[in-house]
């Protein structure tokens, strides 16, 4: 018999945009199908209101997969040894950027390793270059740790949003996730570092981690409240073959969309993707990620030859595609479900006091 406490959550969810840790925690550990149901019913509401039918894209281009850290769930570790390693010059990244840009993309987001070869001097070379020829764009950055001097460089250099998943809020399992050398308060101390700089930050976790509990999850919601980032990415955790975690099971659709839905009323003018991995998990996982309340997807504009190298899980979806197809297959997609991929930039609405 459902609790109907838990529908009431989910009301005051969405007339107060918060709740308390145990009230998290009883909404995951109560999820059923019409739970979720009544969740997306109203979090689809708040998303047509400050966002209408609208989808943006954004243009992806993972320019190295190198990376000093060895993350225990990621592809790109440093100890995998089976990677084929690769980084594009700053002019084949300026040829991703142009190829999107007549594509109609107004927000190139610049995704990789934490590679020693790039070194800030040399990221920042690249956004200035960006910046001066496409000054009409955003450029987003998603290449990991930093000092909070480094940040500032970017930012200087043309940089306006940087996207860093903190992937859990919780220490301990952080630790169970990561090296020792990692910590989980360095990695929340870069996202507030990235917000007092001035950058529209995003950041997220991972569901379905090993040994994450709905206590890790209400943990993590609680920090998203705190922060109040312009950007949640969310994904399914999906195993990776030749990582310490290839024989765990992977995150479930069905939690990640209930969470997409909660996310979306907590933070109802938030950028909010429906992700790769989404896509990678159900064949129509991204659209299902936006009747769930997200709004933005992400398709690829790295050069074909390196998107099977840039595989931080296992089966990722459209390594294969170009850029162009992908995002004809995007457009098709979202207009089935009454949706429409649009070129603006697409800042986020939802403004830090």
């Amino acid at each position: 018999m459902m609790d109907p406490c838990l529908y009431t959550f989910i009301d005051k969810l969405e007339a107060e945009h918060t709740l308390y840790a145990s009230e998290w925690q009883q909404l995951l550990d109560g999820y059923t199908p019409r739970l979720a149901a009544y969740l997306f019913e109203k979090s689809r509401r708040a998303r047509i209101q400050f966002y209408g039918h609208d989808v943006y894209i954004r243009g992806l281009i993972e320019f190295t997969n190198y990376c000093r850290n060895n993350c225990y769930y990621c592809g790109i570790r440093s100890g995998n040894t089976h990677v084929h390693r690769y980084r594009l010059t700053k002019e084949e990244i300026l040829s991703c950027c142009e190829t999107g840009y007549e594509l109609g993309f107004r927000t190139f987001v610049l995704q990789g390793g934490e590679d020693p070869y790039y070194t800030t001097a040399r990221l920042s070379d690249v956004v200035h270059t960006i910046r001066t020829t496409y000054p009409d764009c955003a450029i987003t950055l998603s290449t990991g740790e930093a000092t909070k001097e480094e940040y500032q460089q970017l930012f200087d250099a043309g940089a306006n949003r940087f996207l860093l998943r903190h992937e859990t809020y919780n220490t301990e399992h952080y630790q169970k996730l990561h090296p020792a050398q990692l910590s989980a308060a360095h990695r929340q101390q870069c996202l507030w570092d990235l917000k007092e700089i001035g950058y529209q930050v995003g950041t997220g976790f991972m569901v379905g981690s090993p040994w994450q509990t709905s206590e890790h999850l209400a943990e993590d919601l609680l920090f998203l409240k705190e922060l109040n980032p312009q950007m949640v990415g969310i994904g399914p955790f999906i195993p990776h073959h030749d990582t310490p975690f290839a024989g765990q099971k992977a995150g479930t659709l069905e939690l990640t969309l209930f969470l997409l839905g909660l996310i979306r009323l907590m933070l109802p003018g938030v950028l909010l993707p429906a992700t790769t991995a989404l896509g990678t998990i159900a064949e129509n996982g991204r659209e299902l990620g936006i009747l769930s309340g997200a709004n933005v997807v992400m398709p690829n504009l790295s050069p074909k030859r390196v998107r099977g190298d840039y595989l931080l899980y296992d089966n990722k979806i459209s390594t294969d595609a170009e850029a162009a197809e992908c995002r004809r297959e995007l457009e098709q997609h979202m207009q089935s479900i009454g949706y429409q991929v649009v070129t603006a930039r697409g800042d986020s609405l939802n403004i830090t006091p």
